[in-house]
């Protein structure tokens, strides 16, 4: 492992490792016990045009390079995924604080995402379309966008860098990535050595560790790249769409979400429990998808939160690389700091602790609060922390209204004796994915992942990756002689 994090603290640039010429160094931490584990040179606004001018020179042969030839740099990337399982989940733990559950759940979805992109580099199909000219042939054909922007996010680094990268690649385009600087590593340097090794041609694929306080807006500016792909808060989501549009290229939005699973009063109360427990608290609540909000029948809510609050006392804090730990350091002290905050804001609104965490540097204990004031803005906005709100409401109908009243709409989930009942609670929720009897915490690599509201914009996985990164070209014959007014 320790040789990811001396080896790849480069930048990679049109096939070439090189240090980046900036005035200072990101440095890579281990949040759990603050070792350092790299030092990256910053790469400056030039860098980002070398980059985008690589994938933009390497793009044009790649995607006229036979699909089934291109499959097979995604075949050799996935076997070498699982021939180096052991390392990259070292990475995890060590990068990210991820415990090795969290390690194994991310790696087993990466390879699920791989095994898709093998699929989608054969899936771009073009139309023949009937004219109402006589003599005419309409064909629209399935094209490569070109270059496309990668920006990923510091909680599931490699499987979401991969899960761009590796579609935009596989339908022929080029492309960029720049990860999170918590994550430049397991984000960024080791996709592109995957893919390096994997025989991909230099060029396509470049890395650049950067900040905004060095590059500014010169990553989503830049002519070169067509679609801006960013996974992250919908504060920076709502920037990146706005500098996309004014330069007349699309973005493809994953942003935060502030999820309820709900209780209704015919639920299976202990099966509720643990998917409310693991939707709240995988990986230290850091997750867009992650249950904010659990939301309990009165009829219920006593039988719930005695166990609920019983199971969330087990839960082992520590080091994430003993397999009994559960909860793992969240990323760095400011998280640290934002989720005490929250705790204390919500007591101080008049919330009732039924559990308090301690926090010790980035260690954060998970907490469970009630009576939280129906007004608070914490009901609103997304928590990225193990701290779960319980809110009971009386009936259906005010169920569906409470985990309406937010901003975001990403996922979420209710549990019932009765599917079509479930089905139909779903149906009246505005989001773009919801789960019936199961948790909150879903990705699955051909079913279409996305939100409503602020939690984005587009759909990612199986064929909406079409839309996302190639474009239609329609290109008419007239077979025989048009006739023209003058």
């Amino acid at each position: 492992m320790s040789s990811y994090f001396t080896d790849l603290a480069q930048q990679y640039i049109d096939g070439e490792w090189r240090p980046g010429t900036g005035s200072w160094d990101i440095i890579d931490f281990n949040p759990y016990d603050n070792e350092k584990l790299a030092s990256v040179t910053i790469a400056t606004a030039d860098e980002v045009d070398a980059a985008y001018r690589a994938a933009e020179r390497a793009q044009k042969q790649w995607a006229a390079t036979n699909p089934y030839t291109r499959r097979g740099v995604f075949e050799k990337a996935l076997r070498l995924v699982e021939e180096r399982e052991e390392e990259i989940s070292e990475a995890i733990v060590a990068e990210l604080g991820g415990t090795r559950l969290k390690a194994a759940f991310e790696l087993h979805l990466a390879k699920e995402f791989l095994r898709e992109a093998v699929h989608l580099a054969l899936r771009p199909e073009g139309r023949i379309i009937p004219s109402p000219v006589d003599g005419k042939e309409n064909r629209v054909y399935r094209v490569p966008v070109g270059v496309v922007g990668v920006i990923s996010p510091f909680n599931f680094p490699f499987l979401l860098s991969l899960k761009s990268v590796a579609p935009a690649l596989a339908l022929g385009n080029g492309v960029v990535l720049k990860p999170h600087q918590n994550t430049p590593i397991v984000g960024g340097t080791l996709v592109a050595k995957l893919f390096e090794d994997a025989g991909l041609p230099g060029g396509l694929l470049n890395v650049v560790v950067t900040d905004i306080a060095e590059i500014g807006d010169a990553f989503i500016e830049h002519p070169v790249p067509k679609v801006i792909s960013f996974t992250g808060s919908d504060q920076v989501g709502r920037h990146v769409a706005t500098v996309c549009a004014a330069n007349f290229k699309r973005s493809v939005l994953e942003l935060g979400g502030n999820s309820a699973l709900v209780v209704l009063d015919d639920a299976d109360v202990d099966y509720a429990v643990d998917a409310a427990v693991f939707s709240r608290y995988v990986h230290q609540g850091q997750v867009c998808m992650a249950a904010n909000r659990v939301l309990v029948d009165r009829a219920v809510a006593d039988e719930f939160t005695e166990k609920f609050v019983a199971k969330v006392r087990t839960l082992k804090t520590g080091d994430p690389r003993d397999p009994s730990t559960v909860i793992g350091p969240v990323i760095n002290s400011s998280q640290a700091d934002a989720v005490s905050g929250v705790v204390e804001q919500a007591l101080a609104e008049g919330a009732t602790a039924l559990v308090r965490g301690t926090v010790t540097d980035n260690l954060v204990e998970p907490s469970v609060l009630t009576g939280l004031p129906a007004d608070s803005a914490l009901l609103r906005q997304e928590v990225f922390g193990p701290v779960a709100f319980l809110v009971p409401f009386d009936g259906e109908e005010e169920a569906v209204r409470l985990v309406n009243d937010t901003p975001y709409g990403l996922s979420g989930a209710v549990h019932t004796g009765n599917i079509e009942r479930g089905v139909n609670f779903a149906k009246q929720i505005d989001t773009g994915m919801f789960h019936v009897n199961d948790g909150t915490v879903h990705d699955e690599p051909i079913v279409p992942f996305g939100g409503e509201k602020h939690s984005g914009i587009g759909r990612l996985n199986g064929d909406t990756m079409l839309d996302a990164f190639t474009t239609q070209k329609w290109i008419s014959v007239q077979h025989g002689r048009s006739g023209f007014p003058f």
